[in-house]
């Protein structure tokens, strides 16, 4: 089934959406982009976007970084992408991305005095990091200071960094890298964020440690507290307490809520999936697939069906 985009304003099929070779964020990195799941339901016959007004603002406001005014509301992008899911007419797990880019066809290390534009595109997708715990190792490449590239950000051309440490993670023999700050603190993993679980407490790294503020790692501090009654310390982590972890999983829009069971040589206590990492895992994917009632303002459906 074909699917669709939305560019320079108008819904067209994915293999008609073209820019020009010389489009500046082509060469340059200058965009801004989010990943967006839309999670199937089968009983409800449904796909619900997870938290999409929020996937929205945060790309906005970094567009405005990269001194991009987008002509486009909050609002307006949460309806262009609901009717694109419907056009796709995907009945299973989807992938959207938005891009906020420099779409000048011109050379030139710059910002200003650059045309900006705004494309959406849906992808059916499955599973980011495919198994039941991953497997993961310190990468020997750290992310950017935020006087350097700001990692709270998703912008494009700050993401060769996560490609140089997924690939070096795969060709290790291992899962997925994790990325220390530039002082030596951890960071977080190629496309995701980092939590640990030690003598009972759960602790990731603060946004000022060269993180993303991950929405999928938000909605974990907020449902541990709510739903498990356990606080989230956002602290410095060290290299030595990830491998002394009871616990370590893995959070973001692609790998959702994934458990670490070993990071370099070093097993961890709970050998897999931890006790704490399963709870928290079975709560956000029935979250995400409109399954629990408390959270479907989290959710927005593409179809308009309802959950039966």
């Amino acid at each position: 089934m074909p699917s669709f985009a939305f560019l320079k304003g108008q819904f067209v099929p994915l293999e008609d959406a073209k820019i020009g070779i010389m489009t500046h964020a082509l060469h340059y990195g200058t965009a801004v982009f989010e990943g967006i799941r839309g999670n199937w339901n089968e009983e409800a016959r449904e796909v619900y976007l997870f938290r999409l007004e929020e996937h929205y603002q945060r790309l906005i406001s970094g567009a405005r970084i990269l001194k991009m005014q987008p002509d486009y509301t909050v609002s307006r992008l949460c309806e262009i992408t609901q009717e694109l899911g419907r056009k796709s007419g995907l009945k299973e797990d989807i992938y959207i991305r938005p891009l906020a880019y420099k779409s000048t066809e011109g050379m030139g290390v710059r910002l200003h005095e650059l045309e900006d534009d705004l494309l959406v595109f849906v992808i059916p997708w499955g599973a980011y990091l495919d198994m039941e715990s991953a497997r993961c190792c310190i990468s020997t490449w750290r992310r950017p200071a935020d006087n350097t590239i700001p990692p709270a950000i998703k912008i494009a051309g700050t993401y060769v960094n996560n490609a140089f440490t997924k690939t070096e993670a795969i060709e290790n023999g291992f899962d997925e890298g994790i990325m220390l700050t530039p002082d030596g603190y951890v960071a977080e993993g190629s496309g995701e964020n980092i939590f640990i679980i030690k003598n009972g407490k759960l602790i990731t790294p603060p946004i000022y440690n060269s993180i993303l503020a991950g929405i999928t790692r938000d909605t974990v501090i907020t449902l541990a507290k709510a739903e498990l009654g356990v606080e989230t310390e956002e602290r410095p982590i060290t290299r030595v307490e990830l491998y002394q972890a009871d616990e370590c999983f893995l959070t973001g829009t692609a790998a959702h809520v994934t458990p670490v069971s070993e990071i370099d040589s070093y097993r961890l206590k709970s050998d897999g999936v931890g006790l704490f990492t399963a709870r928290i895992r079975k709560l956000y994917f029935d979250i995400i697939r409109g399954k629990h009632p408390g959270y479907m303002k989290w959710c927005t459906p593409v179809y308009g069906n309802k959950t039966t």
